[in-house]
């Protein structure tokens, strides 16, 4: 169990991407990692797909230093959470401590707003490359990839890779 001992955030909110939550929230917790749901109130949330998940405590229960890393997955839950100045101040001091930021498909648009995409190779949906440019990171078309303490993944046929990656990070961190 490569994660034992490791404390890693992942956020959800209504309109989370199902797969890029579950599978990764899975991966996590059989690599022996302690997954701790953070989101802007309890729940239940429901996911694109209606899968539903329950966060375990708000952001403003959670600090970065307490925390090995955290993960932002896609849908259309990065757009509601990117809105809550707790998550964002979350998600960038987690990244300033040098742990690990694992994004995949729409959860680039948290990143943005969290300040740490500027000058960084980013990738995930097509639907955000704009987004991430304008915010001045650098578009790659790879399914999944590290840049610094950044885990990237494109999109849900992605997930396999993303995860190799993020528990690879994580490892090492």
């Amino acid at each position: 169990m490569k994660l034992r001992g490791k404390r890693i955030a992942v956020l959800v909110a209504d309109g989370f991407e199902d797969l890029e939550y579950w599978v990764t929230v899975m991966r996590l917790r059989e690599e022996g990692a302690e997954v701790i749901s953070v989101g802007p109130g309890e729940g239940p949330f429901s996911g694109k797909n209606y899968l539903e998940a329950r966060a375990d405590a708000t952001a403003s229960d959670v600090s970065a230093e307490e925390l090995d890393g955290v993960v932002i997955p896609g849908g259309w839950a990065p757009d509601k959470l990117r809105r809550y100045r707790e998550i964002t101040s979350l998600v960038r001091g987690v990244h300033e401590r040098g742990k690990t930021v694992g994004i995949i498909c729409h959860g680039g648009l948290v990143a943005i707003s969290a300040g740490i995409v500027e000058g960084v190779s980013a990738t995930g949906s097509l639907g955000i490359k704009d987004d991430l440019e304008n915010a001045g990171a650098l578009w790659v078309d790879k399914p999944a990839f590290r840049e610094g303490n950044l885990v990237w993944g494109r999109v849900v046929p992605d997930i396999p890779a993303f995860c190799r990656e993020l528990i690879s990070a994580l490892a090492e961190g």
